[in-house]
């Protein structure tokens, strides 16, 4: 199921993160179904960034600039914008990061969630927050078994342990402060699993590495080869977070409110060598792929993948683009920015050919 424009047409929406990648995704799509679309971010996280490459700060209706840190900035800018929709997509998102900077990862992560929901039940605005994490939250069992809603929460490295953290904490806030009519708002979780997309220039993460190396004529160094992952364009967990916001918005939206997987379909689960392959293929001429040592590789899941049937059910949510496709679009995003296009209009050239895509 697609997003519905007359839903979103007049719409206040607020989203945390917005300087981000998925982050300015997101705003992109939701501006081009006709909301007003405010934002609350620090500065973009990297450079070159989607938010300056597409001009992302030419369609919002504001822009804020703070730390998530600042629970009564975020109160003040709620109360004036008056969001009927709450995204919240600041965080801390990068694995390894989180090992070399697992207090400020937890802060990002864990306290910057429950400010944006202490926030949200301050004021009455909000008639939805979706919270986003990462398939990451589940205790690792290394299962070929994808991993399902109800499965339990963990992590052992401090990334996934803050957003498995953030989990329980919109959980207790939801009983606490946003159910049996206590705040009109519903909450609501999604996880999802690894992106790929064009203007993700962030480090350490597997398809931004390959067009780096591509770029400059070097190998791409894989950490960890035959590791399982559930990939997916940017635009297919973006699709669920917003058809997931207006169904927690309808009179029935209280059956809504909980955790949500958006994954996948099994062929394009794929290992990280894998998807280094096809990235090489689509970038064409003297791409390379080589291994990193054993002893520069911080531990990582080895198998990791989501079971999205409820999403598919309840939602009637279906992935559009195979994997192929998916990096296909990201290496021609890529392309027509190095070759100086209108990256607003290329990325919407994506939504759009995405919206028409046939759903699997």
């Amino acid at each position: 199921m697609s997003p519905d424009a007359t839903f979103w047409s007049g719409r206040s929406v607020l989203i945390t993160g917005h300087t981000g990648f998925k982050g300015g995704w997101l705003a992109i799509w939701l501006r081009g179904l006709g909301a007003h679309v405010h934002g609350f971010a620090l500065e973009p996280p990297t450079i070159p960034n989607l938010f300056e490459a597409a001009r992302v700060g030419s369609i919002l209706d504001s822009d804020t600039r703070a730390d998530l840190a600042d629970v009564s900035c975020l109160i003040s800018v709620i109360e004036r914008t008056e969001p009927d929709v709450i995204f919240h997509l600041a965080a801390q998102s990068i694995v390894l990061e989180g090992y070399r900077e697992p207090l400020r990862t937890l802060a990002s992560n864990v306290i910057g969630t429950a400010h944006v929901l202490e926030a949200a039940r301050r004021t009455d605005s909000a008639r939805a927050l979706v919270l986003v994490t990462t398939d990451k939250v589940y205790e690792t069992a290394e299962s070929l078994r994808p991993f399902r809603e109800s499965d339990p929460l963990g992590g052992r490295d401090p990334y996934s342990a803050s957003k498995a953290a953030a989990e329980i904490v919109a959980a207790s806030y939801r009983s606490s402060f946003f159910s049996a009519g206590r705040h009109p708002a519903r909450v609501a979780t999604a996880r999802a699993g690894n992106v790929i997309g064009g203007a993700d220039w962030a480090s350490d993460r597997l398809v931004p590495d390959c067009l780096r190396a591509f770029e400059s004529g070097i190998p791409v160094r894989l950490r960890h080869p035959n590791a399982v992952r559930p990939w997916q364009h940017v635009l297919e967990p973006l699709s669920g977070y917003v058809v997931l916001a207006e169904r927690l918005v309808g009179v029935d939206g209280e059956q809504f409110a909980s955790a949500w997987n958006f994954g996948p379909d099994v062929d394009s689960v794929a290992t990280v060598g894998e998807v280094a392959e096809l990235t090489a293929r689509a970038w064409g001429g003297d791409a390379r792929i080589e291994l990193a040592p054993d002893d520069a590789n911080p531990p990582e899941a080895e198998h990791l993948t989501l079971d999205a049937t409820r999403a598919r059910v309840d939602l009637q949510w279906r992935p559009r683009w195979s994997l192929v496709e998916a990096v296909e679009q990201t290496v021609s995003w890529h392309r027509a920015w190095r070759g100086g296009g209108d990256m607003l209009l290329a990325s919407r050239s994506q939504i759009e050919q995405y919206e028409a895509a046939e759903a699997s």
